[in-house]
């Protein structure tokens, strides 16, 4: 199965990633959203024990307090990922063009993410 590939990628470092992939769709993920759903072995960990455990507390960081979270910095991994920075010093994940697009179908704003543009 071939990788879907984006054709644009946009990061807004204080809203959100939207990627128009070749295909002509368009995704939008807000930046507390690709936060929370980072594919680092600590967030699958953490969204694992919520699953099970619903009254589990989210650390500050990933729960984006301290200020509003932003995305530092990104950077292409090889020709099949994105590397994002993100103001509270997460930079573990790398989000395969793949993950974002299952990602796509679990994106809806969370409260406090604001509108999908």
């Amino acid at each position: 199965m071939q990788e879907p590939a984006p054709r644009q990628l946009d990061l807004k470092k204080d809203k959100g990633l939207t990627v128009a992939w070749q295909d002509g769709t368009t995704s939008y993920y807000s930046i507390a959203f690709l936060r929370r759903m980072s594919p680092s072995a600590d967030m699958k960990q953490l969204r694992d024990e919520m699953s099970r455990n619903p009254l589990t507390v989210l650390p500050a960081k990933a729960a984006g307090q301290g200020g509003p979270l932003t995305a530092v910095d990104a950077e292409l991994v090889g020709n099949y990922a994105l590397r994002i920075r993100f103001s509270d010093g997460h930079d573990t994940g790398i989000y395969s063009w793949t993950y974002l697009r299952e990602l796509d179908t679990k994106n809806s704003p969370a409260p406090g993410d604001g509108p999908r543009p």
